[in-house]
């Protein structure tokens, strides 16, 4: 057997070509921004609003669909192959079952839009992009079948390959949709939905494709028969893959109903905080990218035996995350103006985005503690802790407090958008602190 590659070594092998992945992912929501920004402050606050929603269907069935993930590096470093291409089938049960769920919820918002006491004219819009994004969450899941299960082999560079494909596609995709170039009507801000929804398929019949025809594929015997669904497979993907959706709906609801909330101090608000908002989801991409990385090299070494790599591979994320997290935050802090400047023309909108991103750097650093965290712990199969965690923090300090802090006098005169921001922040940090903790005390006992 060939000996395992140093931590460093092995974390950088994982990292960095799920970084530029992610990374071509935010760029398609700047892209988005970008685009809708120059068209009108309506069509902004459509795009962010509606990205909002559309977060809290996708990325809580997402997150169901990563438990896949750890379950593919632990057989991984346990030799077992073919159980890997058994539940890979498994997940795709399950990625048919959520994409319908997503559809529906996307194509009925009402629920969700009624927080937001909306004009009519960004009511229309936001709608119009939905129905776009509802066909992009299909294709959107299929692709995160795939990706668990190469991520979980410890194969990330076909993710980048495809979402680098996806990003070049972007902006050609939103300038036919959104100006109506080639017999396509005018969209605006749907359009961008429109392209999402055709990159997203796009790439899953190329991905799959690829993964059908490639040697590397073949030990794990994906397409050598068909499963029907089976109940104890099924079974055994929700028990990790409920909770981990499930602190994705805490995390992603929090920062949803706070666009939502924020939505009430009308569209130029709104348009500042998308701003702010799409800055800290792009640099999340970092510690996102080390956070799986480091949660399939832990996941691999359970699967191995080896508890001791798992811990060191946790806390050697951590502490690269940190350091990526203070230079980021830093570059955010002094950048702030002209950052704000690049997404809008309309000076009071850049305004007001430039000292919300005065919080987002500090909203980062705690932001980024969580996200490695969250997915070592991943690593170790743990999820149901962080979600009662998650849940606490998000909801109770990060939710609530921002509510009083922002559009209410009980600590004093509402802060608006930064009292969100100010709360968010310290939910994070508490957060962190949480599943930092819960994460050393597991991997010390099983050493």
């Amino acid at each position: 057997m060939t000996a395992p590659r140093s931590l460093p070594r092995e974390l950088l092998h994982l990292a960095w070509p799920v970084l530029i992945a992610q990374a071509a992912v935010m760029a398609n929501g700047v892209i988005d921004t970008l685009m809708a920004g120059r068209l009108s402050s309506l069509d902004l606050a459509a795009v962010g609003i509606g990205t909002s929603i559309y977060a809290t269907i996708f990325v809580t069935a997402m997150g169901v669909l990563l438990a896949l993930a750890p379950v593919v590096s632990h057989h991984f470093g346990a030799g077992r192959f073919e159980e890997i291409g058994a539940d890979v089938r498994q997940c795709a049960w399950l990625a048919l079952a959520l994409s319908v769920i997503a559809v529906v919820v996307l194509k009925h918002p009402d629920p969700l839009l009624s927080f937001s006491r909306l004009t009519p004219e960004v009511d229309l819009k936001v709608r119009a992009y939905l129905d776009g994004m509802a066909w992009a969450a299909p294709g959107a899941l299929f692709f995160r079948v795939f990706f668990g299960f190469t991520t979980g082999i410890g194969w990330p560079r076909p993710v980048m390959v495809f979402n680098l494909l996806g990003l070049a596609l972007k902006a050609p995709l939103n300038w036919v949709f959104m100006y109506g170039h080639f017999g396509f009507p005018v969209m605006g801000a749907a359009g961008c939905g429109w392209s999402s929804a055709t990159i997203a398929w796009t790439m899953t019949a190329l991905a799959w494709a690829w993964c059908r025809r490639d040697a590397e594929y073949a030990p794990y015997a994906v397409f050598a028969r068909f499963d029907p669904p089976r109940l104890s497979a099924l079974r055994e993907l929700m028990a990790l893959g409920l909770p981990m959706g499930a602190t994705f709906l805490v995390d992603v609801t929090a920062f949803t109903f706070m666009a939502l909330f924020i939505a009430r101090l009308g569209p130029e608000i709104s348009a500042a905080h998308q701003i702010a908002a799409n800055i800290a989801v792009f640099v999340f991409m970092v510690p996102l990218a080390l956070g799986s990385a480091t949660g399939v090299v832990v996941g691999q070494a359970l699967g191995a035996g080896d508890s001791r790599r798992s811990r060191h591979a946790g806390l050697l994320g951590l502490a690269v995350g940190c350091a990526a997290a203070m230079i980021l935050g830093t570059a955010i802090w002094l950048g702030a103006a002209p950052l704000a400047r690049a997404y809008t023309t309309d000076a009071q909108v850049a305004a007001t985005a430039a000292t919300l991103l005065g919080i987002v750097a500090l909203y980062h650093l705690a932001d980024a503690v969580q996200a490695v965290m969250a997915q070592v712990l991943r690593g170790y199969k743990r999820a149901t802790a962080p979600m009662v965690i998650y849940a606490v923090a998000l909801w109770g300090v990060g939710l609530g407090g921002g509510y009083l802090l922002g559009l209410t006098d009980t600590f004093g005169p509402p802060l608006g958008a930064a009292g969100f921001w100010i709360a968010a922040t310290a939910s994070l940090a508490l957060a962190g602190a949480g599943v930092l903790g819960y994460f050393l005390r597991i991997s010390r006992a099983q050493e």
